[in-house]
């Protein structure tokens, strides 16, 4: 289907041809990369995500697709009821998202962990199609490209971050490779008090998932203590100095990654949300991190 660009998202869902009945629609907050709509009409609840493509952020709708069909066939995120061209139409359910503040505590942390190990292990069993591989090495030397070739204000930081990013690379192998969601912010973790959902997986992709355990601990300001208790749960084993030393570096690209993620959306997001803000405190955090990094080096 191919809609007018005066097309409001109230206007592109109603199009859509799918609903049963009149339909009521209401915003849902917090998406930084698509506009979220919960949807009822007089069958069913759903979550609209309206989003295109975006090839600065390496998002491919149709690779989110494929994630998001995978990942419910193994037990680990909601049916996918409809798609069309800039359109993902999703199973609502009854839940609550998560805050860092609730993954901080033991008890749900230990209910995490199981999610994000089946999403390593399980995810790839049933993907179909082509398959992306999110490289956040690749990533970061693209977004700085972009940085430049954008004459972005951070320019002067750039050689800096790269040159940290290569040191990173170096120390973060050898690599396991899984299939990982790569963002796990606290928000994509749902609860309906019976277990608990991982959605949306626009950066979904082939990775180690030191990633996604670096991603997991730096977006919810984990502890030291709790990040070993992370870890040593993950892998079922204590916790070695190799083991903490690759874990250590991908844990700093992830916030790195993050950094410069918010530094190109400054540029090129229209999604109101402070962007500058965003950069400011994930640039903070990441320089903590690495002089955590070159300490223990």
């Amino acid at each position: 289907m191919l809609w007018g660009v005066s097309m409001t998202p109230e206007d592109r869902i109603h199009a859509l041809g799918i609903w049963q009945g009149p339909i009521a629609i209401s915003p849902i907050a917090g998406g930084i990369t698509n506009r979220n709509y919960l949807v009822s009409d007089a069958v069913a609840r759903c979550v609209v995500r309206l989003g295109t493509d975006i090839p600065i952020h390496h998002i491919n709708r149709q690779n989110e697709l494929a994630a998001s069909r995978a990942a419910h066939a193994a037990g680990i995120s909601p049916a996918v009821i409809h798609h069309s061209p800039g359109v993902l139409v999703l199973e609502y359910i009854e839940a609550r998202a998560l805050s860092p503040e609730d993954i901080r505590t033991p008890q749900m942390l230990a209910r995490v962990l199981p999610l994000v190990r089946a999403c390593h292990r399980d995810i790839a069993r049933h993907f179909r199609g082509q398959a992306m591989i999110f490289w956040v090495f690749h990533v970061i030397r693209d977004y700085a490209a972009n940085l430049k070739a954008s004459e972005s204000a951070y320019l002067p930081l750039l050689p800096g971050l790269v040159g940290r990013a290569e040191t990173l690379e170096e120390a973060a192998g050898p690599f396991e490779i899984a299939f990982g969601h790569n963002d796990l912010l606290a928000a994509n973790f749902l609860d309906d008090g019976k277990r608990l959902w991982l959605i949306d997986w626009d950066y979904a992709g082939f990775n180690t998932p030191l990633f996604d355990l670096g991603g997991l601990a730096s977006n919810n300001e984990l502890s030291e203590a709790t990040e070993r208790t992370m870890l040593e749960t993950y892998f079922d084993r204590p916790l070695t100095d190799d083991l903490n030393r690759r874990y250590t570096a991908m844990k700093c690209a992830s916030l790195l990654r993050e950094t410069l993620w918010s530094m190109i959306s400054e540029i090129h997001s229209s999604i109101d949300f402070d962007y500058a803000g965003y950069t400011a405190e994930n640039l903070a955090r990441f320089d903590r991190a690495y002089q955590a990094f070159e300490q223990d080096q």
